[in-house]
């Protein structure tokens, strides 16, 4: 394509440079004849006066020589003017124009592709990064919550353990009931400062496998409560209504 390129760029300015020369050569063959005219008449001046100047630019430029420079660049304008017209010249310059249009089109449509695939995927990993991030604001004392959870069992089977009737007789062990009491109540508390909060299922309530884990099954005494929670065992706890241990019940059998 360069060298197509080169051709034409170099034939043009050949032909520039003849079309110059051949004007300035037709003004000198124009000022020759002139110039010839003049002398024609001066001679026949001069032969009615009897005297005879010599023409000096006369000596100088010859036309006959004009006229062979004239055709010579003639001749060569023409050899030119084909060569700069030939068809193949102007299909290759074409065809290599249309290739590198083609190829330039592609290559943006690709890289137009890859700059949207790119953009999806940075768009993908900055949401996944900020759940990620969130998850772990929301969840990440979800280790140290199920540790916790043993000792709110423990308290809770401890004041459940006591019977009423040594509560009323025993001052002292009534301050230690009270005093565990206030101690569940208050790491209750704190739990649901942080988004942990007890599942209790009630009888009857339908059983939800997501919170719920059922140990056994007991006799339905009415058929309508068949799959629905029949006793609770043991509690549950969710997180952010994620959960962390599911409530251990027993169902009643279809």
């Amino acid at each position: 394509m360069a060298t197509v390129g080169g051709m034409c760029v170099r034939t043009v300015t050949s032909i520039s440079r003849c079309l110059r020369q051949s004007i300035h050569q037709r003004a000198t063959w124009n000022g020759l004849q002139h110039r010839r005219l003049c002398t024609t008449n001066s001679d026949t001046k001069s032969n009615k006066e009897g005297t005879e100047k010599p023409d000096a630019e006369n000596s100088n430029d010859d036309p006959q020589k004009v006229i062979e420079n004239l055709k010579a660049d003639g001749e060569k304008l023409k050899t030119e003017a084909k060569d700069f017209k030939d068809v193949s010249w102007w299909s290759k310059l074409s065809l290599s124009g249309k290739t590198l249009f083609q190829r330039g089109s592609n290559d943006d449509n690709n890289w137009k592709d890859k700059y949207m695939r790119a953009l999806a995927e940075t768009e993908n990993v900055r949401q996944r990064m900020t759940k990620q991030v969130s998850d772990v604001r929301l969840f990440g004392i979800q280790g140290f919550c199920k540790d916790l959870l043993e000792v709110a069992d423990i308290l809770q089977q401890a004041t459940q353990s006591v019977p009423e009737k040594e509560l009323q007789e025993n001052k002292h062990l009534r301050d230690l009931y009270d005093g565990l009491v206030m101690t569940e109540a208050q790491l209750q508390k704190v739990f649901l400062k942080h988004g942990l909060e007890q599942i209790i299922p009630q009888k009857g309530d339908k059983f939800d496998p997501h919170f719920h884990e059922a140990l056994f099954q007991v006799p339905a005494e009415d058929p309508s409560m068949a799959s629905n929670v029949a006793t609770v065992e043991k509690l549950g706890y969710k997180l952010h209504e994620r959960t962390l241990r599911p409530a251990l019940v027993g169902v009643f059998k279809s």
